[in-house]
């Protein structure tokens, strides 16, 4: 699915017409992920706080290092970029500035949660704390307040654990202006409570493809409910298993030779990266000896 513009995208959202994506958690992660042919990319909070920090998901990092990530992302993918911004980092005057660097950085939507920050994982840990509902939507109204371009997605994720609050916030915040609605994945236990949840608050839901959702749903289930549908943890857990069996093998037996997972070819990986493209440009533009 190609793209020509925010609009666009954000049309087939709002539409209910199912973007699949895969959660990035750097700049070359968001690369294999376009180049495998997902419509989006996300910048996945846990990724970037495990790859960058090397530290679990409970905002960490700051705004300015998240979005030091997405920026990087954006630069590189000419598919549409999802911005996880966590709490948007304080109060809703923090997250109007939060809204406008990351679409200035060139997302294409954001995902903002209810949680107090500093916010915790909730697939890592038995409970979290959420802010009240009308700080919520305050909140969410400033986002939208802030975002320069209407075609932004705003994605509003509560955090709630009961399935009737998360319904009483998701239509609190459709109200206040959220496009989309992100339950997690542990709130809701069927297809049947997510459609509940759809039908409720009247928007598309963001699905972090986890949990029950990854094992239990099809894709047709997924995309009778969602407008975002996103395997937001397949890339990072991929290279960390991948890294860990190798890396073992590798300083056992102090060889590269029968490593138990493949490798990339150098010279493919080479293509991959854009090393042809930066060669054409040193002989285009730098003085011939240089070049």
């Amino acid at each position: 699915m190609s793209f020509r513009n925010h609009a666009d995208f954000a049309g087939r959202i709002r539409a209910g017409r199912t973007i699949w994506s895969a959660g990035a958690y750097d700049a070359l992660s968001a690369r294999f992920i376009e180049a495998a042919g997902f419509d989006a990319v996300m910048t996945s909070g846990f990724g970037v706080s495990a790859s960058f920090l090397g530290q679990p998901d409970a905002e960490l990092y700051t705004m300015s290092e998240n979005l030091t990530v997405a920026r990087n992302v954006a630069s590189v993918v000419g598919i549409p970029v999802v911005a996880d911004i966590d709490t948007a980092y304080g109060n809703a005057i923090n997250a109007m500035r939060t809204v406008r660097e990351f679409e200035n950085a060139g997302v294409a939507a954001m995902i903002m949660e209810d949680q107090v920050s500093p916010k915790r994982c909730p697939i890592c840990v038995g409970g979290v704390e959420i802010v009240s509902i009308e700080e919520a939507v305050g909140k969410i109204a400033a986002a939208v307040e802030a975002r320069r371009n209407p075609d932004v997605i705003i994605v509003a994720r509560t955090d709630a654990a009961t399935e009737a609050e998360a319904i009483e916030r998701a239509k609190a915040y459709v109200k206040a202006g959220a496009d989309v609605i992100q339950p997690i994945s542990k709130c809701f236990k069927s297809i049947d409570g997510l459609r509940a949840l759809r039908q409720a608050c009247g928007a598309p839901l963001s699905l972090q493809i986890l949990g029950w959702l990854e094992k239990d749903l099809s894709p047709a289930e997924i995309e009778s409910v969602a407008g975002m549908a996103t395997f937001a943890l397949v890339p990072l857990m991929t290279i960390a298993s991948a890294l860990h069996e190798n890396l073992a093998k590798l300083r056992q037996d102090r060889s590269s030779h029968d490593l138990p997972r493949p490798r990339m070819a150098h010279d493919p990986f080479v293509k991959f990266i854009g090393f042809d493209e930066i060669e054409k440009l040193q002989m285009k533009y730098l003085p011939r000896d240089a070049a």
